[in-house]
């Protein structure tokens, strides 16, 4: 069964939809506050999509089309947008010139760098911030950072200041940025106006214990999954993905096995799966989190050209069947339209849900917006198409290439029309999901998840379901017809 041949049967409650608690813990150190991840594909998630995804309490997986310094850049953008306390700020030293600094400043996209002694590392001298070069002209950037740094009268507080005390000597200072120093006046980290902002903009984001944003990041079974681990590692990846089509293959166990022995202290996201004993043969390889869906996606043609997959709802009750037994996470990855899809997925036994057409043409998805036909659309496509598979990095994912240097796709190249700004959409989803555990009588996930039945439906059920014996005039936010058969 998949999800247009069920539907969740509404019971007693007592729970109204705002009182719904939708937080799920996935793993260790991964807590989001809304049971949603985006897709690791390159017309899906790259740092803005996970940036944003963060902020409304969800998890981002950068996809790993791109080289491995490409996709640690990333993550860093991720981990360093924002923080209760940066705990290791960009520095530069006071030899260095206005033209190194204006390039770091511009990479990591900050307006101000701490400066650091050469010869006792560590030992802050000052900062430099866009004050302090507002007036430069373009001769000067050959000079020393420390000709025009701050460093007299430097407003700086011990490494223990909370987010509220840093709140009121920014205020009482009117600075922008505080230095935090040990007794020995070395740096230890930074606190900004704009984190403190953010944090009250967003009270829902999905954060590290550092106070960093949630990231994760896709690897394959290639000979640079080790390179690639370090890399994502050293950027503060959260969480490591080992993404590949066909989860219940050697390559993909080796590759968790590896990735667990080396860094048994990263949690780890495998599929995808479609039964149990796909779901128990990763979990014995060190799996900590399943993922579920083999030719699903909307731009997924694995069931037409391989003629193999599991209808998802099916698949999901299956793999979660195993995983409750060991208390591993499931994630259901593939064939979502609606919210009430989500709803659906969770009942069958799903913790979180993964997406990818659902988030393609939103604001924050890479890719310009194209105007065609008098409307705005973004480019999306499976990982198994052509144009994503002749990037190479991500060949791998579904082997297709036969060892002839042909290519076999299992997706399509398509466009999907333009959404707007993520969290506006990611407040529909989380409001449908909430909407469904108020009929279910579900205050909690795992009240959804245990406590409430699903009726199959025929296919008269399904056109019941949907508006019908009208013409729509106007769309709804969360409403577009499918095309879903």
């Amino acid at each position: 069964m998949t999800f247009d041949d069920v539907l969740v049967v509404p019971g007693y409650t007592d729970v109204l939809p705002d009182q719904t608690d939708v937080r799920v813990d996935l793993a260790d150190g991964i807590a989001l506050n809304v049971p949603v991840l985006s897709a690791a594909m390159d017309t899906v998630t790259t740092a803005r999509m996970a940036i944003g995804l963060a902020r409304e309490g969800g998890l981002g997986v950068i996809h790993r089309n791109m080289s491995v310094d490409e996709q640690v850049a990333e993550v860093n953008k991720v981990k360093r947008s924002e923080s209760g306390m940066i705990v290791d700020p960009v520095t530069l030293h006071p030899s260095a010139t206005l033209e190194e600094a204006e390039g770091v400043m511009s990479q990591y996209h900050i307006s101000g760098v701490p400066i650091i002694d050469e010869n006792d590392p560590g030992v802050l001298l000052g900062i430099l911030t866009n004050r302090d070069v507002r007036f430069v002209e373009r001769g000067d950037y050959g000079r020393p950072v420390s000709e025009f740094m701050t460093s007299d009268n430097l407003i700086t507080a011990s490494v223990d200041t909370t987010l509220e005390q840093a709140q009121t000597i920014l205020q009482e200072h009117r600075i922008e940025k505080l230095l935090l120093v040990d007794s020995e006046r070395r740096l230890k980290g930074l606190i900004t106006v704009k984190d403190i902002q953010k944090k009250r903009d967003f009270p829902n984001t999905a954060t590290d214990s550092q106070g960093r944003l949630l990231a994760g990041a896709a690897v394959g079974v290639g000979s640079d999954l080790s390179q690639r681990v370090q890399g994502l590692l050293d950027a503060g990846v959260d969480v490591i993905v080992v993404d590949t089509s066909h989860g219940d293959s050697l390559g993909v166990i080796r590759a968790v096995e590896i990735v667990k022995a080396e860094w048994p202290q990263i949690p780890v996201i495998s599929g995808n799966v479609v039964t149990s004993e796909g779901a128990e043969r990763l979990m014995a390889a060190g799996a900590d989190v399943i993922k579920v869906g083999i030719g699903a996606g909307s731009i997924c043609t694995t069931r037409v050209i391989a003629g193999a997959g599991m209808p998802q709802i099916t698949a999901i009750y299956d793999c979660a069947q195993a995983a409750r037994k060991k208390g591993v996470g499931v994630i259901a990855d593939g064939g979502i339209t609606y919210s009430g899809d989500i709803v659906k997925a969770i009942v069958a036994g799903a913790d979180a849900v993964m997406l990818g057409g659902m988030l393609a043409g939103l604001q924050e998805s890479p890719g310009d917006e194209v105007l065609y036909e008098g409307r705005l659309f973004k480019e999306y496509r499976g990982m198994g198409s052509m144009g994503a598979s002749m990037r190479g990095y991500g060949k791998d994912r579904y082997a297709s290439g036969q060892g002839t240097g042909k290519l076999v796709p299992e997706g399509i190249e398509a466009r999907v029309p333009f959404k707007g700004p993520l969290n506006e959409y990611i407040y529909q989803l989380v409001g449908g999901l909430r909407s469904g555990m108020g009929y279910a009588g579900a205050t909690t996930l795992d009240d959804l998840q245990t406590n409430t039945r699903m009726v199959r439906v025929t296919g008269a059920g399904l056109i019941e379901s949907h508006p019908h014996d009208v013409n729509i005039t106007r769309e709804a936010p969360n409403y577009q017809v499918s095309t879903r058969s």
